[in-house]
């Protein structure tokens, strides 16, 4: 039955499962009604979430009426988190459900293909070698042919003006498909998924007049998207703001714009356009022009009296002629519709039918999550909220027909717990399953490519009769919870295995101040009830294609109440001398009385209240770090900024973090930290460092270490406070090549030599990038200590600098620590000990003072 969802109501699949049950008001209705009648589609192409002109796509999609696309290449995995710690793979999750969540304002709809965005690009080039470029460029032909755009539209163009390796790559991927979707000797495989070759009429460039550059000119094609929307209520400018304000994370909420707004097209490719973006398109119902044809001219009457006699306050009297226009569609051939263009509408038809019977049902369940093994309690509520007569109510896959003819505006509610098998698969989102590979996603079924995200890990449908036309109406099984203060809430339901295990620390130090490696502590979380089952812990790791396995702890009867956790401790150095693994692997192994063979996942929740709750799934991998590493210093003050994972890793290395505030900082005695640390993006996102100034000064000239992480410096992230004792500015310098050579400007300095030593071995492993925003036009006191640059450039010295200030010293940074401690990188753990090394504590012979 879920074949029969996909295939009635894909088009509106990502409204129904990622928010709250909506209903169409009136005025909703009428517009999907007006849109009946248009069949143009346009698609929009990018590089990434936010990359997309919100305004274009909602005048498009609500004052054209077209089926209107967006396809981001990536996920936005590699950008910066303005509301939490979520870096890569996570990140890119929260980016998706943004994406969603725009499309939801300005109606629209999303695709992604496989590239993984992996950080800040200047080259083409690297962006379509690191891709695979032949491989995205299947995916964007693979999008083209499912949703047969009349016109493409890029948002940058192939070259330097981009600003961008990403942005540049996604304009020339989308030229180069534009051509290749036409032709069937192009990527064959295709064809056998369901599709056929397309040509696209043409494609556009919609050049911009942003970040100091100015691409647009009078004799490009323009059009004034400014309109007013008086069905929404809205002009497209609001509509738009709402949209891009959806992307929280890149702190992009924008004020709304009201009023005239041009928008501008160079000519790219294909059929040229002089008056607008359709020219020659045939965009209603008369297919290749055929209006001639009686299905045609009474089709085209009975939608055009749908639309005169819609009557607001009764919007069921549309119901009859909804079901005739249905019929009428459904025993069609090609003379007024492609097969396309018939199925979407068949689509849009039944839902405005759903909405203008009042028809309401929804299937829900008390709990997030279905657990392997274990019952899932649904519940059905249906109700007919008019006069309409709707019978034939079957309820699958619960095979229960409900009662006679569904009763006006009575509740009808329904029960059934189903077993999900052991063996069911998790509900991992689908570019997840295989990973990675360099920086495209393994995805293996053609059919998932470009979709947004998953189908539902439950659907019900309710089968109907209405007027003798029977319908299939389908709604995700839902989470569904009363919040005291926002009211009802509806989430995902995510099929989850028993157990989740957790092994904490992320990294162990086999050489931190010669100290003993650290036990590891292995948590598992049950969400089933389990009682006196036999479990055996291993740890894994593969030799060739066979498991070698090593058990590191039995209970022999285990007991754990649902939700609740069993701590264990292992001893890691015991575990170390039985592998030469440097990423340690554990699974639990469950006995009769239960049977859950090989649970090693660990599941992660990420929670936000502007997009519905994700989960997924990894391997936890505790990661050895063999480097010596010596520490100066316990107590650590941490100023939170944007989001990372810093703490986390001071805590790994043996540090006492304690968090600061405002409150914080103006009453309590700073001397007793032995540094204080800004997090990323904090003098962005805190006004209050303004009033603390002064008072971090002179913890500074009292001897104190004052460590300030990357900020931004633009109109989307400005500087809100003072940070440094002398002047500096920050730049948008950068240096995207991790392997890029790094130079020792000040080879004496001590940040490169207590207490330890750096060494170009220390920049070995980096990962993304280098460093962001660099300092410069420096005041004379600040010392640089490296340089580097991205190839084809000029050093750039301001990715570390440092300075005395009284007894003290101030060190800004834009070197991504933020990046490299939580992945485990051991030389950016040694340099970041130096860095927190206040010099004060330095002994003669080169200890450390203890305090």
């Amino acid at each position: 039955m879920k074949k029969s969802f996909t295939l009635l109501f894909s088009i509106f699949s990502f409204i129904i499962y990622a928010q709250n049950p909506a209903t169409l008001n009136s005025a909703d209705i009428l517009l999907r009604l007006k849109k009946l009648k248009v069949t143009g589609n346009v698609l929009y192409i990018a590089a990434h979430p936010d990359d997309e002109n919100t305004r274009l796509l909602a005048y498009l999609a609500n004052e054209k009426l077209y089926r209107t696309g967006y396809l981001s290449l990536t996920r936005g995995d590699g950008g910066q988190n303005l509301i939490g710690d979520e870096q890569g793979i996570e990140l890119g999750l929260i980016r998706t459900q943004e994406l969603l969540a725009a499309r939801r304002m300005d109606g629209a709809e999303q695709f992604f293909s496989r590239a993984y965005d992996f950080g800040f690009s200047k080259h083409t080039e690297e962006a379509l070698e690191k891709w695979n470029k032949q491989l995205i460029l299947s995916d964007v032909v693979w999008v083209i042919r499912n949703f047969q755009p009349d016109v493409i539209i890029t948002r940058f163009p192939p070259d330097s003006r981009a600003g961008h390796g990403h942005h540049s790559a996604s304009a020339v991927l989308a030229q180069e498909a534009f051509t290749a979707a036409a032709d069937p000797a192009k990527f064959p495989e295709q064809l056998k998924d369901g599709v056929t070759a397309w040509k696209t009429k043409r494609i556009f460039w919609n050049t911009f007049n942003f970040g100091g550059q100015n691409t647009q000119s009078e004799n490009q094609l323009k059009i004034n998207v400014g309109g007013f929307n008086t069905l929404l209520g809205k002009s497209y400018g609001e509509i738009a703001a709402e949209s891009r304000s959806q992307h929280k994370s890149q702190g992009f909420g924008v004020p709304a714009q009201r009023g005239e707004a041009w928008e501008y097209f160079s000519f790219t490719a294909g059929d040229t356009a002089t008056a607008n973006l359709m020219d020659n398109v045939v965009t209603t119902w008369a297919k290749n022009g055929k209006i001639t044809s009686a299905v045609y001219i009474k089709a085209s009457g009975l939608l055009d009296s749908l639309i005169s006699n819609f009557s607001y306050e009764h919007p069921e009297k549309a119901v009859h002629g909804l079901v005739q226009l249905y019929q009428l569609i459904m025993g069609s051939g090609e003379e007024i519709l492609s097969p396309l263009q018939k199925r979407k509408k068949l689509q849009e038809i039944a839902a405005l039918i759903e909405a203008c019977a009042g028809l309401y049902f929804e299937a829900v369940t008390n709990t997030p999550y279905a657990v392997a093994g274990d019952s899932l309690r649904i519940t059905l509520n249906v109700i007919n909220r008019s006069n309409i007569k709707i019978s034939g109510n079957s309820i699958r896959p619960f095979n229960y027909n409900l009662p006679g003819p569904l009763p006006e505006n009575q509740l009808i509610s329904y029960t059934k717990n189903i077993f999900v098998p052991v063996n069911a698969d998790y509900s991992q989102p689908y570019w997840l399953e295989k990973g990675l590979n360099d920086a495209h996603f393994v995805v293996d079924d053609q059919k998932l490519i470009g979709r947004p995200e998953n189908e539902p890990a439950y659907s019900i449908a309710l089968s109907v009769e209405i007027d003798n036309q029977f319908f299939v109406f389908s709604k995700p099984v839902q989470y569904k919870y009363t919040d005291p203060v926002n009211g009802e809430i509806y989430q995902p339901v995510y099929v989850v295995p028993a157990l989740s295990l957790m092994e904490a620390p992320r990294f162990v130090f086999t050489k931190l101040n010669s100290n003993p490696v650290s036990p590891i502590r292995l948590s598992v979380t049950s969400f089933t009830n389990i009682q006196k089952a036999d479990a055996r812990y291993y740890q894994y790791e593969y030799s060739g294609e066979k498991r070698v396995q090593h058990q590191v702890y039995m209970d022999s009867s285990l007991s754990i109440q649902k939700n609740n956790t069993n701590n264990y401790t292992l001893n890691t150095a015991d575990i170390l001398k039985k592998t030469k693994e440097r990423e340690l692997l554990f699974y639990t192994d469950l006995k009769a009385p239960y049977k859950y063979p090989y649970q090693s996942y660990t599941l992660r929740k990420i929670e936000y209240p502007h997009i519905p709750s994700i989960t997924y799934f990894y391997l936890n991998r505790v990661k050895v770090i063999d480097e010596e590493i010596i520490t100066a210093g316990k107590k650590i003050g941490y100023i939170t900024g944007a989001g990372d994972k810093i703490p986390e890793a001071l805590q790994d290395m043996g540090y006492e973090v304690s968090f600061l505030g405002e409150k914080e900082i103006v009453t309590a005695d700073l001397k007793q930290y032995d540094a204080i640390i800004a997090g990323v993006r904090a003098y962005n996102v805190h006004d209050w460092l303004n009033n603390v100034y002064d008072k971090l000064m002179k913890y500074v000239e009292d001897g104190g270490n004052l460590v300030v992480q990357y900020n931004t410096s633009n109109y989307i992230g400005p500087v809100k406070a003072q940070m440094g004792p002398y002047p500096f500015a920050i730049s948008r310098g950068r240096v995207t090549d991790e392997k890029a050579t790094v130079h020792f400007i000040d080879p004496g300095n001590t940040l490169l030599n207590w207490p330890n030593k750096i060494t170009q071995k220390d920049f070995a492993g980096w990962i993304q990038e280098r460093g962001i925003y660099f300092a410069d036009d420096l005041s004379k006191e600040y010392k640089t200590i490296f340089s580097m640059k991205d190839p084809g450039e000029e050093e750039q010295a301001g990715s570390l600098i440092a300075t005395d200030y009284g007894k003290g010293r101030f060190i800004y940074t834009g070197l991504v620590f933020f990046r490299q401690l939580p992945s485990g990188v051991g030389g950016a753990y040694r340099l970041f000990a130096n860095i927190i090394a206040n010099p004060n504590l330095k002994n003669a012979n080169g200890t450390a003072k203890k305090r």
